[in-house]
């Protein structure tokens, strides 16, 4: 069985966000085991790892918009997981991203990102969005720096402390 759903697929030069799909649940059970899943609940086991997946899949069905799992197009794996969430106690909808070992230093969470945040604006009219980001998490804070993001304020999210990074005014396709 297969999940239907309207979930646009995004193309970068790299790139492929596509929908999340059962095949997808290695990868992110591998990030999930991981040190790199630390400033997101992790490290988690497998089986929460196919939660996530469940969970990302939820979003899309309640929301209409969602996380897209990201394929590097060159090797053909999965690179990591990029979208939009609004979970319980999110302010509000957030750009966030996991990029998954051997992907990191290649700018494809810039890449990824940015064409999430441009499609936001244009498909859902989310033209300023946050990024909530643990202030130990320098990568991730460096990347929403570049993006043109600035730390609005700090807040406590799930017990823990999060910078809210602001995006600057994105247009939407059709008015730029």
């Amino acid at each position: 069985m297969t999940f239907a759903a309207d979930i646009p697929v995004l193309e970068t030069e790299r790139l492929t966000l596509r929908a999340p799909r059962e095949s997808d649940v290695d990868s992110i059970a591998a990030f999930g085991a991981s040190d790199r899943s630390r400033f997101v609940g992790g490290p988690y086991a497998r089986f929460d790892g196919w939660a996530r997946l469940l969970s990302g899949i939820g979003h899309w069905a309640l929301r209409g918009y969602g996380y897209w799992a990201v394929d590097h197009r060159a090797s053909g794996q999965m690179a990591g997981r990029v979208g939009l969430g609004l979970h319980p106690g999110w302010p509000e909808v957030e750009l966030g991203w996991h990029i998954y070992d051997g992907f990191e230093g290649q700018g494809l969470a810039f890449e990824a990102a940015t064409a999430v945040r441009d499609h936001a604006a244009s498909a859902y009219g989310f033209d300023r969005l946050i990024s909530l980001i643990d202030p130990a998490n320098t990568r991730s804070a460096a990347l929403a720096t570049r993006m043109g993001a600035v730390v609005e304020r700090r807040m406590q999210l799930l017990d823990h402390d999060a910078d809210v990074y602001r995006h600057p005014l994105t247009l939407p396709r059709s008015l730029t």
